[in-house]
Order: structure tokens, then sequence, then C-alpha cells
């Protein structure tokens, strides 16, 4: 089973306003991941754990629905035209990833390196908007790629200025997730409170994968509510932690500023 299904579904289904079988269509939609095109239902249901009986029914139903497409030829579905019609959508109402867009890509250029704007999907930050400089060395990640809440910089940006009740129930999702590798973590996501406090900024240096930098700064929607952040990475040989945090962290400070006084939010 998905790691974050197996997570998060024990406490909703204890809820008697959750509707289960709405939430069992949802999550045949999440099992496809960047790069599969394709997925039989024997895949789905080991992924889900979800009986293959109801997967094929449900199947059968997100199709009709245009969720899903069936390849006769393969004999598996892939995502239909529906999910990408909900995915434009949900892009397109977010003012701070528009106006974002010029400067991030100026600063992804004078880092030579990437920048990128995410919000939180369970246990993984997930990217709206991305620029990428013309440097031939840089991160190859696309709007709709997922990174990791608990070791990347953009994602301890977000923990940071989350309430406390609801950070507290993502960080025991982190640990029942992580096993051994939780007080490594633990330590990571402290320090990323620490640097918050004292430079504006968090740092991930090698976190989560020995050859990325990256520093990370919080931010908030339109209305004021929905939490975002945006990170500025890269290699680690072109991004050393003495930059990060005497260049490219305040730069990124100041972009995110100007960026919510334009929303409104000075």
């Amino acid at each position: 089973m998905d790691a974050e299904i197996e997570v998060f579904g024990d406490d909703d289904s204890k809820d008697r306003q959750f509707v289960n079988a709405l939430a069992r269509g949802l999550e045949v939609l999440r099992c496809f991941r960047p790069g599969e095109q394709f997925l039989a239902n024997a895949e789905l249901a080991r992924r889900t754990a979800i009986p293959k009986p109801t997967i094929s029914r449900l199947t059968y139903t997100l199709t009709k629905l245009g969720y899903l497409a069936y390849s006769e030829q393969q004999g598996k579905y892939q995502l239909g035209a529906g999910v990408l019609a909900l995915g434009y959508r949900m892009l397109s109402n977010y003012d701070v990833r528009k106006m974002a867009r010029a400067p991030m890509q100026e600063l992804a250029e004078y880092a030579q390196a990437s920048v990128s704007l995410g919000t939180r999907d369970r246990l993984s930050m997930v990217y709206i908007e991305t620029c990428r400089s013309s440097a031939n060395v840089t991160l190859r990640l696309d709007v709709g790629s997922r990174i990791p809440i608990a070791t990347t910089a953009m994602g301890k940006a977000l923990l940071c200025v989350l309430p406390q009740a609801e950070r507290d129930y993502l960080l025991d999702h982190v640990r029942q997730h992580e096993g051994e590798r939780w007080p490594a973590i633990k330590a990571g996501i402290e320090q990323g409170f620490k640097d918050f406090q004292d430079l504006g900024f968090c740092i991930a240096a090698g976190e989560w994968q020995n050859d990325v930098h990256a520093v990370g700064v919080p931010t908030f929607g339109a209305d004021g509510e929905q939490v975002m952040s945006f990170n500025c990475g890269g290699p680690a040989y072109l991004l050393s932690r003495e930059k990060l945090v005497s260049d490219l962290g305040p730069r990124l400070v100041q972009l995110v500023k100007n960026i919510e006084t334009n929303l409104g939010r000075d």
C-alpha cells in the first residue's frame, strides 16, 4: 500500500461524515506516479489495498466520468482529461503563481539554479510553479513534481508557519512513516525551525538528496489562508551552504516579501 494512503487512511475512516466510496475513488487516481502512463486493476488493488472487485467498479465509474481512460491495446488504465481539467482549474486560481513567475525566473538565472513554488499534499510538497535557469546543470523538476515535506527546504519552511496542531499531526505521521530515520529527520526539522527564526529561511543541505542544496521561504495565498513555500535549489557543488546563507536565502526572502506586497499583504 502507498505509505501516505496508509498513514492518512485510518483516522479518516472513523469520521461519520467521511464518504469512504469517494475516498477510494480518489485514491485510485493518486496511484499514478510521474512517468507511469498505464496501470492495471491488479496493480491499483495492490497499491491501495482495495479488493480487486471493488477496484474494477471504481475504474469503470472513473472511466465513465472521464477521470480515467481505458486502453484496449494495453488492457490498462491511464489518467483521463477530467483530471487535467481539474488540475488546470486549480492552478489558474493561484494569483501568487502568476505574479511570482517573472521574479522567480530572474532569481533562477542569477543563481544558475531552480526556483519553485509548492504547496502541501499529505506528507509531500507539490510544485505548482517552477523556473529553471539556462544552465546545463540544474534540477529537472516540473509542475506536479512531489518532494518530501520533512527533508526539503520547501517543506521545512512550510512546517514553520503551520498552526501547532496541524504541524504536530503531520510530524506524528512522518515519525510513523520514517521509522529508524526519524531521529535524524527530527533534528533536521528542528534546525529548520531555528534557521527560520534566526535567518528568515530554512536550509536543506543534502538531507533530501546528497547532491542537492536549497533554501526555502513560506508564504500565504492571496486569501491569506493557504500556506505555500518557495525554494531556490540546485547542485551542491554550485550552491555552497555559505552561498545559501549569505546570498540566496536573503534574496529569496526579499522575493517573497515583494510578492506579498503586490498581493496586498504588506
